[in-house]
């Protein structure tokens, strides 16, 4: 899954978990029952897993490219600054 993909997956699953909540209290309201509200939600909550979860082809639709290793070992990797001063604490 790509960098798009992670959003979209991210997006989908917000969209769907709130249209689900939506969809279930309206119905437990409507019917009065706070068991159907609950499996409607749980339903909702396993479509979404199911939908966003796996590794869809519609996820990978933006691949990344990767340096060849001959490319990498040309630029190098960059070094963290550490700096030696540690800064005093008076205690008073």
């Amino acid at each position: 899954m790509d960098w798009q993909g992670q959003k979209l997956a991210e997006h989908l699953m917000q969209i769907l978990l709130l249209a689900f909540a939506v969809v279930a209290f309206a119905t437990g309201y409507i019917m009065g029952s706070f068991q159907m509200m609950i499996l409607i939600y749980a339903g909702g909550v396993v479509l979404t897993t199911l939908v966003t979860v796996p590794n869809w082809p519609f996820f990978n639709q933006h691949p990344l490219k990767w340096l060849d290793p001959s490319e990498a070992e040309k630029h190098p990797k960059p070094q963290l600054a550490v700096n030696s001063k540690k800064k005093s604490v008076k205690k008073n």
